[in-house]
């Protein structure tokens, strides 16, 4: 039976040409074991004394009411093709972070109504730049009193030196802090009148 030897780092190893492709699998593993340090999700939990339901409505029919909330982190969001909360629909954001201006051009991935779920997908902006992919996906979960919403951020790297981004965590859990005193001031105002 034929034989051949696999030299690494000063260790031999025999191997037989049944397993031929053997030098070609162990390429693939590197490769995807470098690939897989590359990609990464973030998730964060955000506890508001405002309804799921509430919250989930802003981000789906009315993310360009965020910027009036949240003035100091998002400066815009403008419907560029399709309707709000619409699967498919474009949406520019125009945001401040990490000290810079920032946009985002993302497409509406999948909206489960039923569980006050939202997927965005980043297709063009400042994140291409450092990720290959990126998507944020909103699930407001109801609780007795407020909610919970659910934060996570899924992403792929360019390359290796590209940090995660924790900072962007930061960001989405202030924005949702700021949308809480909003929507719990609508809600006051509601009851007033």
């Amino acid at each position: 039976m034929d034989k051949a030897i696999l030299c690494k780092q000063n260790t031999c190893f025999f191997f037989d040409f049944l397993g031929k492709d053997f030098l070609q699998r162990e390429k693939k593993r590197k490769k995807e074991k470098m690939a897989s340090a590359l990609v990464g999700k973030l998730e964060t939990d955000v506890e508001i004394k405002a309804s799921a339901q509430k919250f989930h409505t802003i981000f789906k029919h009315r993310p360009h009411h965020i910027s009036n909330v949240s003035a100091d982190k998002i400066q815009g969001c403008d419907l560029h093709e399709g309707e709000w909360g619409k699967v498919g629909s474009v949406i520019i954001w125009k945001y401040f972070h990490d000290g810079k201006d920032r946009i985002a051009k993302e497409v509406v991935e999948a909206v489960d109504e039923e569980n006050n779920l939202i997927t965005f997908r980043v297709i063009e902006g400042d994140l291409m730049e450092h990720y290959k992919t990126f998507k944020l996906t909103v699930h407001c979960l109801p609780k007795e009193k407020g909610s919970v919403v659910h934060w996570t951020i899924e992403y792929e790297k360019l390359h290796n030196e590209i940090i995660d981004p924790h900072t962007l965590v930061e960001f989405v859990v202030a924005v949702s802090k700021d949308l809480e005193t909003h929507l719990l001031e609508e809600d006051e105002t509601t009851q007033a009148n």
